[in-house]
């Protein structure tokens, strides 16, 4: 009978209902696996929302702080005329020298502006005035579009204040601009993005392997039934978890050790120092991943799912950490979104301790922001895996 009908099947054509039946068939097993088809639908739109709204390789309002030891009308002149070009926005008066340093040290600003004291008079009698702008280059994405922008500051800034035969000298012939802007490339001077993005490729290519291979590697014993087995021992949740990703601790050590050896010898990535911040930077990221990826198994009830939900996590990592993209060219809710992932923070203590050699002090909230992560993603594991053994 059966062969009949398997004879029936061959000799006949294409039958439509055949096709709908298994196509109902597939759709239900669709719906049945409802972490897939979540995915299904999320990822274009979180796709969408955020090459939509959230890239933006021109940044804008770029947080700057200023050192004005002139209060003559013309200093306040050349910050107006700073600001009108939409790439600056002021968010720090200095009061001397050494406070502008910190501050572009640690990142908190991307432009440093001095206005000297004698500014005003130098350019009354068309003595060489200068003003000072220094910028965090070591991302020249960040920067470029505002450097470009400071070209054109010295004719616009004072057209209004030079007056008389200021005026004149200023609209000769053979005039030069009323002041120039020195600028000085902090970082990374010769703008070379390699400098920025190989130090990035640490955090991007620690968080794909351990993250991935831990949760495949859990969720592997789950599938073959050898995680059954483990539970029946003794072995307490926080010490499978601890025996089943110190070697993955290991892994991501060497990878640490080739990524750094191969940037300084292939692409001459400036060392500057800050080894003891970079050292606790890159243990508490490994932990922390691998915590991720055991928390991931405990969700995860196949290899697929598991596989889904890392790459899920990897693609705001890579696209709203900085590493791809300027962070500070987002908007502020894209901004808040990575500041809680972790490759967010990493990547400044990378960057961080290699470009600029900031110690653990200078460095301190991006570790802190590590530290929590590890705390928090810990103890959801704990709870995932004691709700998997009840």
């Amino acid at each position: 009978m059966s062969g009949a009908a398997d004879r029936g099947r061959a000799s006949g054509g294409l039958s439509g209902a055949r096709i709908l039946a298994v196509l109902i068939k597939e759709f239900i097993q669709l719906t049945r696996d409802r972490l897939t088809y979540a995915m299904i639908l999320v990822m274009p739109i979180v796709q969408l929302l955020l090459f939509g709204y959230a890239i933006n390789n021109d940044p804008r309002d770029l947080p700057t702080a200023v050192l004005v030891q002139d209060q003559g009308p013309m200093a306040r002149s050349t910050l107006s005329a700073l600001v009108n070009t939409g790439y600056f926005k002021i968010v720090r008066a200095a009061s001397s020298p050494g406070e502008l340093d910190e501050a572009v040290a640690r990142g908190e600003v991307q432009f440093a502006l001095t206005i000297p004291a004698d500014f005003t008079r130098r350019v009354a009698r068309g003595d060489d005035a200068q003003i000072l702008v220094e910028a965090d280059a070591s991302d020249p994405a960040a920067t470029g579009g505002a450097i470009a922008a400071l070209s054109s500051l010295p004719t616009t800034a004072l057209s209004r204040d030079l007056v008389g035969a200021v005026a004149q000298r200023g609209q000769g012939a053979s005039a030069s601009a009323p002041f120039a802007v020195v600028i000085h490339r902090r970082y990374n001077p010769e703008a070379i993005t390699a400098y920025n993005i190989v130090p990035g490729l640490l955090g991007v290519i620690l968080s794909m392997t351990l993250v991935m291979m831990t949760a495949l590697g859990v969720t592997r014993e789950y599938e073959r039934g050898t995680m059954e087995s483990l539970l029946a021992t003794p072995a307490r949740p926080i010490e499978v978890m601890i025996g089943k990703l110190a070697p993955y601790v290991a892994v991501g050590l060497i990878q640490t050790a080739v990524i750094l050896v191969l940037a300084r010898a292939l692409f001459q990535v400036p060392m500057a120092g800050g080894w003891v911040a970079l050292s606790l930077g890159v243990m508490l990221f490994i932990v922390g991943s691998l915590a991720l990826g055991f928390l991931i198994s405990t969700l995860a009830r196949t290899q697929l799912q598991a596989m889904q939900m890392s790459f899920f996590y990897m693609m705001p990592s890579m696209l709203l950490s900085g590493f791809m993209f300027p962070f500070r060219g987002m908007p502020g809710w894209a901004q808040a979104l990575g500041d809680v992932i972790p490759v967010t923070h990493f990547l400044r203590v990378v960057r961080g301790a290699l470009l600029k050699g900031l110690d653990v002090a200078q460095l301190w909230s991006s570790l802190s922001a590590l530290g929590l992560f590890v705390l928090v993603i810990s103890a959801l594991a704990m709870a995932r895996y004691r709700t998997t053994l009840d």
